[in-house]
């Protein structure tokens, strides 16, 4: 035992040194020691364990005895807390927590302990303790200023000492909490009567010390705090002030707890009354403080000595927060809890403000139900208002428990949570239709309706809309308003005005068309057809909202059904009127004699209803009239037509823009609507009519089959194959009109913007002179601007440009010292790219030094050569203005470090010999005074003296340059100037004398001052750097940076607000287990080519990687790993990788520059605090030297600016020690902002053995130790997740979130300083006119930063950046329907809190999250706009893999919003252009390019028809109607979209807008040349597959596509698994139909005219097949291929089984493909289409020599017995001998006479008959497709096969079809993988040149270590 005991204690040695490693960097782990960081939640939570072993921890070399004490003070808690150690982790923690002690006690080296000693040690300690770090002191300083409300001037010494003040404070509290505990059980007259003493007066005074300790998010409330500035702010003072309890509310009883530094808020109230938990409590409460300080910051600061909050404040803070449930009221027509907006106080309405936020902090899941909340809302504030205005406080009935305790959670949130828990339980982890069970929307609705007034107050558990379903049974609880039925139907249903509008429009084109364009009384007539289609069409529309409405009949508004029924009768009755009317109108016109009252009944009918459509479309769709339209409302006769019309819900009311929106987006239309019919007209329609009238007329056409329908219905088949293609196209052609317009739209915008003006590091170059003034007066607020200024000598240009340039200086240079820290320059260029100061005496503007470079030898070249006057000198000179800069600084530089070095005699040689020059050049004789030849002479001793001046003073370099001194005044003197003068300074006495004695310039003064400092180094630059400014700087990114940064200066934004005056904002990322930083371990992993992914990201950056090195002070030599002997260089390696990639270090690095950016604003604005002035003195010019150490700036920051990272399951992470904990914690140490927000589960263990989980949704932030603490911990009714992981991820953590605004974040984004410093200029929009409404989100544009990855990667980013710059551009203006497409958005916070959120949860519905969250707002009448000025970096999927992943995720996504209630509402309450917008840019691009592929499917399938029925030679050879004419441009035109054409349209704009003409050709061919047409047209069909897939059965789901580098060779089989069904059987069709119409079909054209006509679908076909290979890296390697054809191979032939996962076995694979078939409608769809296939036996039995010209049924009776013969023999072959053992040697005998009898027959047939062998081959894809089709039906019937015994056999002859398909696939690559030079073309192809070399050399490096390890 003690053998064991031993071990124990190494082990635990062993764990403490690795702990020590890792607080260093070596691991993973964050600062800690011992066990201090391994304390159980169920220990922690309770007790202060943690911190008394962190005491321990810091003062065990202080004091190793008392470190003792306080550990097995810790060891006795725990023990008390937990005698049983039954929680998870206590023993391993106790037993752990012993052995440490044990270890203490033995280091005494067994000398006897004395524990009635330990507290006296403790006292002694502890009084020394606080005399050393002078807590006693502090503590003084900080009542003194509190209670001055200003800053001492010892302030700013504690500011920088402040984490060593919390670790003190921290070691403090940990002791006296020891001695409080252990002085209980000692004698009370010795040292425990001085503790308890100590203890009385802590609690009475001890501020500082409970205040420093209690934790707190950003502002301090419980306890003030001594390093943290915010709370001295005005404003935030007087907020807290405004919270005060008032006197005339109910006195709260006594025994209510509140903290004793704390005074008594109205939130003590809220929290008596309704039982908050005090988490939520104290999260609000800050929330509140913060959302009126802010408000009162916009209105001003508040000057007075008590500040107060402005009335105007208030109001403005009710008005918003309660605005959602004012207008919830007014629909209901029920009047608000207060009587009116004047009768309330301020007090009361703080009151309200803070019970609806305590309410939302508190709700959970209900937070999605913002109508809900509102409800909530409404009978609590009856409530709280009954409570204020009795004398004592009282408790809500409401939230009354039955053991007479309050809890709002329990009594009020829990039996709603449970609801919906059960409801969410019946949808089968999303695999149950929607209709199943009621979602988030379906609980919400209810409250739209009076009758949710049903539910009661307190709630009714009884009630129906809290009852619970079982989930047994099929349905409880019917859906409120809305029914998500799975199919196509709800395209038509949602945008019925579009395809009703484009149905008569072809209508009305066609019957013009077939009557020659002879508009006459019969053509009127004819046209007036559309009439009745039009009534017809309605009531399909209105019978579909009947269909679709199925399973909400029982629990929909009584209303809501009314209507439907009322449109059901109206339209059904009218359309048959009108069709029977139209019917005698006809047969009125074919009787002469008639005297046409039918015609004019018609007419008149049509009119009327015509006229009564369109006032009713003027009064709710028009803008200008919609004031009418509510005038009219009080008419009842109105409100019920206009009710019929248009349904009225809670959301989509006002759909409406001001007029010249309206007018902007309808022109918009107009001219597509002038391009799409005019296009079809001419160039589809009427090219067909002729050829249509005389296939009708031919009636002796011989079909060479036997023909069922159209040989005796005018060659109905034959038309309709003629006809269907354009008829498709035409439906689909109007977003390639769309695509076109707005890519020119979008470009004259962007233009009109100035996008793209600078676009070049030369134009930087150029521009860089106007940069100051246009930062100035765009980024700089107008308190920085407030420069202590001459005004009349600023009118000089000069001199503002100076001043420009001042304070320009700070903010640029931070900016370059960003890329510096990033490693995109390196120190050399930062020198060359920072800006000096520009505050010193030089009178000009001092530029960067990578403008001046070589100029000064550029002029001194032009000054030797010159042979002119001066003038002309200065002229060529000042062509180039940086030149001309350059010899300016030159001259006045060189005359200040002169005079600052000399004194004397030598400082009146230097003022006599500068002033004989300026006297020269005023006088234009400069070229005569000087020999301007003896310049370089000049600049070369001068450039040695400043050589010897940058370094530090020696005795022996002063004499140096003493000497280089006397050096210059020689050649200055002697060569320089003219004779003249020469003769003036020798005979000059005094200098002549000084000469003579050696006192000239025998001593210098060494610049001591920073300005001459600056200066020296500075002109040494100058004088030396010979490098162009063209390659400065050299890495591309840093290029592109300060590209668009620079040109944004000039584009139009708000100006910017002071800090102090900004919008507050939070940024939200949320996150679940992705990359934190990389670890050693995977950045040095190793691919199967050896390649990892440091290799990787050395070859992709290497100019970065040289950077990285040289800014940790390492050679370009050094490799990654010689980096990891040192602790903090690996570290350093680590973040330089992950900086690189897509991970959550780099997001969390972004983002912190919001925080850096304000920092430096707030430092350089001076906001006056205290005794600090307001604005700059004289000797404080702007300067940002110490801004992150200041704790105002850090302080006003953190006012504006939260940072919260959802790590949902960072609390499991942390109990399973995972290395992304660590990670995580890391990035809390080091960014003190950031705050991470988790759930935590606790268990627990019931009465019955269940285990028992809690939820808490907490938030965390790093303490003085680098060790988590916990802010707030709120608990949750259950677990968070019932929808989609990540916006029920976002709705936990999103009461954590401050301010006015929320810009959601991605974990795979990045940001960057420079855009940082624009933020609070977007954030200025939403005060800005942008329309009718103010903006509820501001979309920005961004920057996809993976473009360089890869060639894919690179085309992901164009087509990427396309949509995130001109797309949404176009989206957002004019066509006014931009919406939410994920991240980077920036939310009105308060706004969308109110209305459910920033996202929407219901499981599979609202997969595509990010959307609906635009969605949403656009239906609560808010307004989306879009903005480019700013930027935010992102990542993108980089292979083809994770991309098909991502556009199947997408596409499946717009497949479930096609079933959604939000698109269907936005396409009924848009108006009709407004929804054509709104349709083509969501779900209609999906549908269009679905539409793409099945026009290519129609237009085959038409041909092979012609072809098999023998029709089109026929036709071609009897009327010559299909040769050359324009019909086959038209049956074409859809092959143009196939390959990319006009989608390229917006990209190549994009690159002509912002790269240039030139570079935008260059680009776009390049992409051609590395095959993005084969990406885009792979990605079609993937887009195609997904979208299609999941509206007939369903199946979308997040898929996680991973964000690494893409550096592995992706297997063949993998490859095949992932799209052997969504491309490569569809590309089998294709290229079956496209066999057949080449074998059988005839075009008049011949070969030539088949080429044209199928090129493209024979690209197509290349596409989808060989795509995954081509983009697949070393995909075409020989090793690789073989490789890849055994695991095909194995995977193919291995039998699955119960586990064996899709991966490993081709079975499980087969069996996971199926199961999206589900439903009864799916396999009747499924079997509709799989009987396509047959028509190919069909034709080509007829076709085959063997059959002649017989058409009989028999002859394909017959074929049907050859299948089956076929298939009997198959099985014959197929037949496993295993399965009969005792028959082996007979079935081998019958296998093989039956293999010699099947080859004599088939040779005898192919001799005695006229079968051929083409009909051999013919006959082969005959059966090969019947016999896919027929698989087809078994799998969607796959019971019945089952229940046949049939299956085993399907899945046989699915095992063959894969086998053939992937054979066909992999011969090719295999092939080209015998040539070398194909894998090497490839990686030329996939990646760029310096990884292809690098890929080369660590395949012969692995070659070589693979030799040596022989």
């Amino acid at each position: 035992m003690a053998n064991v005991f031993d071990n124990w204690e190494r082990l635990v040695r062993v764990t403490l040194q690795r702990e020590q490693l890792r607080s260093t960097g070596q691991g993973h782990e964050r600062t800690s020691s011992g066990l201090a960081g391994a304390v159980p939640p169920s220990l922690g939570r309770t007790t202060n364990i943690d911190a008394i072993l962190q005491a321990a921890d810091e003062i065990q070399d202080e004091d190793p005895n008392v470190a003792r004490i306080m550990c097995e003070q810790a060891y006795s808690m725990a023990q008390n807390l937990d005698p049983n150690s039954e929680g998870r982790g206590v023993l391993q923690f106790k037993t752990g927590l012993m052995s440490v002690i044990k270890q203490k006690l033995a280091k005494r080296g067994g000398a006897r302990i004395d524990r009635n000693r330990d507290l006296e040690r403790l006292w002694e300690f502890y009084q020394l303790y606080k005399k050393r770090h002078r807590v006693d002191a502090i503590q003084r300083e900080e009542q003194k200023r509190r209670e001055s409300g200003t800053f001492s001037a010892n302030f700013g010494e504690l500011e920088l000492r402040s984490v060593e003040m919390k670790r003190v404070f921290a070691t403090l509290r940990a002791l006296v909490e020891v001695m409080e505990a252990l002085c209980k059980d000692a004698d009370p007259d010795g040292v425990a009567r001085l503790i308890t003493e100590e203890l009385r007066r802590i609690k009475k005074s001890g501020a500082a010390l409970s205040g420093e300790l209690t934790p707190y998010n950003i502002v301090p409330l419980d306890a003030p705090s001594l390093t943290n500035a915010i709370g001295v702010f005005p404003e935030v003072r007087a907020a807290i002030y405004a919270l005060r309890y008032p006197e005339h509310f109910p006195k709260i009883p006594e025994d209510f707890e509140v903290p004793a530094l704390r005074n008594l808020d109205m939130f003590d109230l809220l929290e008596y009354a309704f039982g908050f938990q005090k988490d939520n409590i104290r999260n609000q409460r800050e929330n509140v403080v913060l959302c009126i300080a802010n408000e009162q910051s916009y209105l001003g600061i508040p000057i007075e000595a008590q500040p107060k909050i402005d009335e105007k404040a208030i109001t403005g803070v009710f008005l918003k927060v309660l605005d959602n449930y004012m207008k919830w009221c007014k629909y209901l027509q029920m009047r608000v809890v207060w009587n009116s907006l004047e009768a309330i106080d301020r007090d009361r309405k703080i009151m309200f403000v803070s019970l609806y936020f305590l309410i939302w902090g508190e709700a959970a899941n209900v937070r999605f139900l913002p109508e809900c909340i509102c409800y909530i809302f409404h009978h609590m504030a009856k409530e709280l208002d009954a409570i204020l205005d009795h004398a004592d406080a009282k408790q809500a009935a409401s939230c009354m428990l039955e053991d007479g305790s309050v809890s709002y959670l329990n009594r009020i949130i829990s039996p709603i949570y449970e609801a919906m828990a059960a409801e969410a339980a019946r949808n089968n982890n999303g695999k149950a239709a929607h209709s199943a069970w009621r979602n988030y929307d379906d609980f919400n609705e209810y409250f739209w309706s009076p009758t949710c007034f049903d539910l009661g107050w307190p709630l009714r558990k009884e009630s129906k809309y809290l009852s619970k379903p079982k989930l047994k049974k099929w349905r409880t609880r019917g859906k409120c308003s809305f029914v998500e039925h799975r199919t196509f139907l709800h395209l038509y249903r949602s945008f019925h005005r579009l395809w009703i509008f484009l149905i008569l429009m072809f209508q009305g084109l066609t019957i013009i068309a077939f009557n020659h364009r002879n508009i006459n009384l019969n053509t009127f007539k004819t046209l007036l057809s559309i009439g009745p289609t039009f009534a017809i069409l309605n009531f399909v529309e209105s019978c579909l909202d009947v269909l679709l409405m199925f399973g909400a009949y029982s629990t929909a508004r009584g209303m809501a059904i009314s209507r439907l029924v009322i449109r059901f009768f109206w339209f059904g009755i009218s359309s048959v009127f009108v069709t029977y009317v139209y019917l005698k109108v006809l047969e009125e016109r074919d009787n002469p004699n008639s005297d046409s009252f039918y015609f004019r009944i018609y007419i008149i009918v049509l009119g009327v209803y015509a006229a009564v459509r369109l006032f009713l479309a003027i009064m709710l769709k028009f803008p200008a009239c919609h004031s009418v339209s509510e005038f009219f409302d009080k008419w009842s006769f109105f409100q019920f037509f206009k009710w019929i019309y248009q349904e009225r819900y809670y959301v989509g009311r006002g759909l409406f823009e001001r007029t010249t929106d309206y007018l902007r987006y309808v022109s918009f239309w107009l001219v597509i609507f002038a391009c799409k019919f005019t296009f079809a007209y001419f160039l589809q329609i009427k090219p067909l009519v002729q050829p249509s009238n005389i296939i009708v007329g031919l009636k002796t056409l011989n079909y060479s089959w036997h023909d069922l329908i159209s040989k005796n219905n005018s060659n109905a088949l034959t038309i309709a194959s003629l006809w269907a293609p354009v008829v498709a196209i035409y439906l689909m052609d109007i977003h390639i009109w769309y695509t076109v317009l707005s890519a020119l739209v979008g470009g004259l915008m962007g233009a009109r913007a100035r996008l793209g003006e600078i676009r070049s590091i030369e134009m930087v170059h150029k521009r860089f002179e106007n940069f100051p003034e246009a930062f100035v007066k765009t980024l700089v607020s107008s308190q920085t601007k407030r420069l202590p200024i001459d005004r009349q000598s600023a009118q000089d240009s000069q001199d503002m440009n100076k001043t420009y340039a001042a304070i320009f200086s700070p903010f640029w240079n931070d900016i370059i010292k960003s890329l510096r820290e990033e490693d995109y320059i390196s120190n050399r260029e930062m020198d060359l790219l920072t800006i000096p100061s520009n505050t010193g005496s030089l009178k000009l503007v001092q530029w960067p030094l990578f403008l001046l470079s070589s100029k000064i030898f550029l002029a001194l070249d032009l000054a030797v050569d010159c042979k002119d006057t001066q003038a002309d000198l200065w002229k060529r000179i000042s062509k180039d203005e940086y030149m001309a800069y350059a010899v300016q600084e030159c001259y006045y530089s060189i005359e200040k470090i002169l005079h600052s070095l000399v004194d004397g005699e030598g400082r009146l040689w230097v003022e006599r010999i500068f002033r004989d020059i300026n006297n020269s050049i005023l006088e234009g004789s400069l070229v005569i005074t000087l020999n301007l030849k003896k310049l370089q002479v000049v600049l070369n001793r001068f450039t040695a003296l400043t050589g010897l001046l940058i370094r530090n003073e020696t005795p022996e370099l002063s004499r140096g340059a003493a000497k280089a001194v006397y050096d210059v005044y020689e050649v200055v003197t002697h060569e320089l100037l003219s004779s003249d003068l020469r003769e003036q300074f020798d005979t000059w006495n005094i200098l002549a004398r000084a000469r003579n004695e050696g006192r000239l310039f025998s001593r210098i003064e060494w610049p001591k001052d920073p300005d001459v400092k600056e200066q020296v180094k500075r002109l040494h630059l100058l004088l030396t750097v010979k490098d162009s400014a063209a390659n400065i700087p050299k890495n591309l990114e840093a290029r592109r940076r300060l590209e668009f940064f620079t040109n944004s200066l000039f584009m139009e934004m708000p100006s910017a607000k002071p800090v102090s005056e900004m919008i507050p904002f939070s940024v939200f990322t949320p996150y679940y287990s992705e990359t934190v930083p990389y670890s050693l371990s995977e950045l040095q992993k190793e691919n199967e080519d050896g390649i990892s992914i440091i290799f990787y990201l050395q070859k992709i950056f290497p100019d970065e990687w040289e950077n990285f090195l040289e800014r940790i002070g390492r050679g370009e030599s050094t490799g990654d790993a010689d980096l990891q002997q040192s602790s903090s260089d690996s570290l350093e390696l680590r973040f330089w990788a992950s900086y690189r990639g897509q991970t959550l270090a780099r997001t969390v690095r972004g983002m912190m520059y919001y925080r850096r950016a304000l920092m430096l604003q707030s430092y350089l604005e001076r906001r006056a605090l205290g005794e600090l002035e307001d604005g700059y003195s004289r000797a404080n010019l702007p300067t940002s030297q110490g801004f992150e150490i200041s704790r105002i700036s850090r302080a006003q920051a953190d006012l504006k600016f939260t940072y919260v990272v959802s790590c949902q399951i960072y609390g499991q992470q942390k109990q399973k020690k995972a290395p992304e904990a660590a990670d995580i914690a890391l990035l809390l140490q080091r960014n003190e902002a950031l705050r991470v927000a988790f759930i935590h589960v606790e268990e627990s263990s019931a009465n019955d053995g269940k285990i028992l989980k809690e939820f808490y949704s907490k938030l965390v932030k790093a303490d003085a130790h680098g060790k988590d603490q916990e802010v707030y911990s709120i608990k949750l009714p259950g677990d968070p997740k019932l929808g989609e992981g990540k916006p029920e991820n976002q709705n936990h953590a999103i009461i954590f979130t401050r301010g006015e605004a929320i810009q959601t974040i991605d974990m795979n984004q990045d940001n960057y300083l420079e855009e940082a410093m624009k933020m609070r200029n977007l954030l200025e929009e939403f005060r800005g006119n942008h329309g009718l409404r103010r903006p509820t989100i501001l979309g920005i544009r961004e920057h996809v930063f993976t473009g360089s990855v890869s060639s894919l990667a690179w085309f992901m980013s164009n087509q990427e950046t396309s949509f995130v710059t001109l797309g949404q551009r176009i989206l957002a203006n004019p066509l006014k329907v931009r919406m939410h497409y994920g991240h980077p958005d920036v939310f009105d916070r308060i706004f969308h809190i109110s209305r459910g959120g920033i996202s929407k949860a219901s499981r599979v519905i609202n997969i595509s999250e990010d959307i609906y969250a635009g969605f949403n707002s656009t239906l609560r009448q808010g307004n989306i706009t879009h903005h480019e000025y700013i930027q935010v970096g992102k990542g993108r999927d980089v292979g083809l893999n994770q991309i098909a992943l991502f556009e199947g995720k997408v596409a499946g996504g717009n497949g479930e919003q096609v079933l959604s209630r939000d698109v269907y509402r936005l396409g009924q309450l848009f108006d009709f252009f407004r929804m054509l917008s709104f349709y083509f840019t969501t779900v209609g691009y999906y549908v269009c390019t679905m539409m793409t592929v099945l026009t290519v499917y129609i237009f085959l399938y038409g041909r092979v028809y012609l072809a098999f029925s023998g029709l089109d030679y026929q036709i071609t050879r009897e009327a010559k109607l299909l040769g050359n004419t324009a019909l086959d441009a038209v049956l074409n035109a859809q092959f143009l979209v196939q390959i990319g054409v006009f989608t390229a349209v917006p990209m190549i704009m994009g690159f002509i807008l912002e790269q240039g003409l030139l570079k935008a050709v260059f680009s776009f061919i390049t992409m051609q040349l590395q095959l993005c047409s084969v990406f885009f047209t792979f990605s079609l069909g993937t887009r195609t597959h997904y979208f299609g897939r999941t509206i007939l059965h369903g199946g979308a789901k997040y898929k996680a596509t991973g964000r690494g580098f893409v550096v592995r060779h992706i297997k063949f089989a993998e490859n095949y698994r992932l799209y052997s069904r969504s491309h490569f059987v569809k590309a089998f069709e294709v290229a079956l139909l496209l066999i057949v119409y080449m074998a059988y079909g005839y075009t008049d054209g011949g070969s030539a005219s088949f080429v044209l006509l199928t090129f493209s679908s024979w690209f197509l076909v290349i596409s989808w097949l060989f795509a995954p290979y081509i983009f697949n890296p070393s995909g075409f390697e020989w090793q690789k291929t073989v490789e890849d054809f055994d695991d095909w191979t194995n995977w193919l032939l291995y039998r699955g089984g119960v586990g064996v996962i899709g991966e490993d076995s081709w079975e499980s694979w087969w069996d996971e493909e199926q199961v999206h078939i589900q439903t009864l409608r799916g396999r009747i769809l499924e079997t509709i289409l799989s009987l396509r296939f047959f028509i190919f036996q069909y034709g080509i039995v007829y076709k085959l020599h063997l059959t002649g010209k017989d058409t009989s049924l028999a002859i394909y009776g017959f074929s049907w017995v050859v299948l089956v013969g076929i298939a009997m023999i198959f099985k014959i072959f197929t037949f496993s001998p295993k399965k009969s053992s005792n028959f082996q040697l007979v079935m081998r005998f019958i296998q093989g006479v039956t293999s010699l009898g099947l080859l004599a027959a088939l040779c005898l047939v192919v001799a005695f008959t006229d079968l051929s062998i083409p009909d051999i081959f013919a006959s082969i894809l005959a059966f090969i497709s019947t016999g896919w089709a027929i698989l087809c039906l078994g799998i969607t019937w796959k019971n019945i096969a089952r229940t046949l015994g049939l299956w085993d056999s399907v899945r046989e002859f699915a095992r063959y079809y894969d086998a053939g398909m992937g054979v066909l696939i992999f011969a090719p690559v295999a092939f080209l993988s015998w040539f070398p030079f194909v894998s090497t073309f490839q990686s030329r192809l996939l990646f760029n040149q310096a990884f292809s070399r690098g890929l080369e050399i660590s395949l012969i490096l692995a070659g070589n270590k693979a030799n040596t390890q022989f």
